[in-house]
């Protein structure tokens, strides 16, 4: 059940007309890295978690939610920066209202031919109006969203998505020179670093969360860093000395060609993991049962229903 309030998260602020940018901020209203990409990947991921993660289901609500609220500022910033161009073009440049920050005739040829050129479609198809396209009139598109099933993946995924709009946003803040749009960019800005932190925790608090999924790594294939690039080569913490989280070394190959062919394709060393692999089909058994669990434990006898009302006001 969602309940919509007219009043904005943020009290969004335009001082003058700016088309160019409003072309430019449809990224984040139908962009791959945008506020509708964020709700509805927050959203289809609730789905999954609601049994065995409850807690999470409500975490991902409430921000998919939010980044809805988001979207509607970005609305609402980029209908302000079309004032007196969003209309008919004619009657637009004539009113009052625009001519208070033009100045005579080729001013507003000026601003009418920033909103054509910026994109066509805008003031065109669109009426001058947002719509659920990027700056450059590619329509939004659902491969924007990663929804994999696996809340670990899909937290992940999360971090990479708040931190992807959060350098969007930053962006952003470079072509503009409107102090009220530069206070609603932070804000959106600042809640993406919001997110990221909620998402971190939530990550966090779901142990074991590495690897992805049930099924462990392969202890034969889990610690080689394969050097194929061997001009002016690189060691450093993510080849050499101890794995991170592992309790691992890293086996720095330095000549893959050769490996490959002693090891006859990598297959020539499964003695020395007999155990590490007697222990990996133990932990996927595990792992499975204890996932498989989780979700039957929380689904309910009989009828299934996915609310609980509760009758007491």
């Amino acid at each position: 059940m969602f309940h919509h309030s007219k009043d904005l998260q943020f009290n969004a602020r335009v001082s003058k007309p700016d088309p160019a940018f409003a072309n430019i901020l449809l990224e984040q209203f139908g962009g791959e890295n945008g506020e509708l990409a964020a709700a509805m990947q927050y959203f289809t991921q609730a789905f999954n978690a609601k049994q065995p993660h409850p807690d999470k289901y409500d975490m991902l609500m409430d921000i998919a939610t939010e980044e809805f609220s988001h979207l509607e500022i970005v609305g609402a910033t980029i209908q302000m920066l079309l004032k007196g161009v969003n209309g008919e073009l004619k009657d637009a440049a004539d009113s009052s209202e625009i001519m208070q920050v033009l100045d005579g005739k080729a001013a507003k040829e000026t601003i009418i031919h920033a909103a054509l050129t910026a994109n066509p479609q805008f003031p065109i198809i669109a009426g001058g109006g947002p719509a659920l396209k990027n700056s450059q009139g590619i329509p939004w598109c659902a491969s924007y969203i990663h929804s994999n099933g696996d809340l670990t993946v899909d937290l992940r995924s999360n971090l990479a998505s708040e931190s992807r709009a959060k350098l969007v946003y930053e962006h952003l803040m470079k072509f503009t020179t409107d102090p009220y749009v530069k206070e609603t960019l932070s804000f959106l800005m600042t809640r993406e670093v919001a997110h990221y932190k909620m998402f971190e925790a939530a990550l966090d608090s779901i142990q074991p969360n590495f690897p992805p999924g049930v099924l462990q790594a392969d202890p034969r294939f889990t610690q080689q860093y394969f050097n194929f690039s061997p001009e002016k080569s690189v060691q450093a913490p993510w080849n050499t000395g101890e794995m991170p989280d592992m309790s691992k070394e890293w086996q720095y190959i330095p000549d893959p060609q050769t490996y490959v062919k002693q090891t006859q394709g990598l297959t020539d060393n499964e003695d020395t993991y007999n155990a590490e692999l007697e222990q990996m089909d133990k932990v996927n058994q595990q792992m499975s049962q204890m996932r498989s669990e989780e979700v039957k434990m929380a689904e309910p006898e009989g009828t299934a229903s996915w609310s609980d009302y509760d009758t007491g006001l």
